[in-house]
């Protein structure tokens, strides 16, 4: 299973690559106005959806750090509802690196937009997913990843591994080619039930791949190595 880093922290994310974990990265708008510390208000103040996104200097600015440092899939967002503009968000937004790949929230409209960005050969991720039904549509228009939120499945009290375990069955039984992704990882374990379901993709935020490393037995072992150590070093 790949991992993504789900940040815009630039200073996160470089980390991240360092320990050699990180496959790619998923950002939205409130991540990237976040680190930016813009008010949200601010841009959706903007005449047009499409000036909000593809014109505002600060957002591209942060993407293009992050596709510098990451060689992989880029998850950008966009920020229009229908379906004319997403499809002129996500063409522009392309032309920024190789490797963006255009978040679009599963809508009538957003899925329409996937279809025709498709056969433009623009990668999608369709976000927001909360069903196996709807990862279902969003493959059958040719998303090439499906982001199902398991955290905010279990928040309402149902089963969000579940969600991810019969998806990838479905999408293996029909030879989708749409990929997986475990999305709103909570703690470590959903990564590791995710792994276990069979995601392609988790991607998880930075306090969590650091937790991940943290282990009781891990801290006393090394402590031990290094007394002992000592006592070599010392005679």
């Amino acid at each position: 299973m790949r991992i993504f880093i789900d940040s815009a922290n630039i200073d996160e994310i470089k980390i991240a690559n360092e320990w050699g974990v990180v496959d790619g990265v998923t950002t939205n708008p409130t991540l990237i106005a976040k680190e930016k510390n813009k008010n949200k208000k601010r841009l959706e103040q903007q005449s047009t959806a499409a000036e909000r996104c593809v014109h505002n200097a600060v957002f591209k600015d942060v993407i293009q750090k992050i596709t510098d440092i990451i060689d992989g899939p880029i998850s950008v967002e966009v920020t229009s509802v229908d379906a004319e503009g997403i499809v002129e968000e996500a063409i522009e937004i392309s032309k920024w690196s190789k490797n963006i790949v255009i978040k679009i929230p599963v809508t009538p409209d957003g899925l329409r937009a996937t279809r025709i960005l498709r056969s433009e050969n623009i990668k999608t991720n369709i976000t927001l997913v909360f069903s196996t039904g709807q990862a279902l549509l969003a493959a059958k228009a040719g998303a090439t990843y499906v982001s199902i939120f398991v955290g905010r499945l279990d928040d309402i009290g149902h089963n969000g591994i579940q969600v991810v375990s019969d998806t990838v069955k479905i999408f293996n039984l029909y030879r989708l080619e749409t990929q997986v992704i475990a999305a709103s990882i909570r703690h470590h374990l959903h990564v590791i039930e995710s792994a276990k379901a069979g995601a392609n993709i988790a991607t998880i935020p930075f306090d969590i791949i650091e937790k991940m490393f943290k282990h009781p037995l891990t801290d006393i072992g090394i402590e031990r190595f290094l007394k002992d150590w000592e006592m070599v070093k010392n005679g």
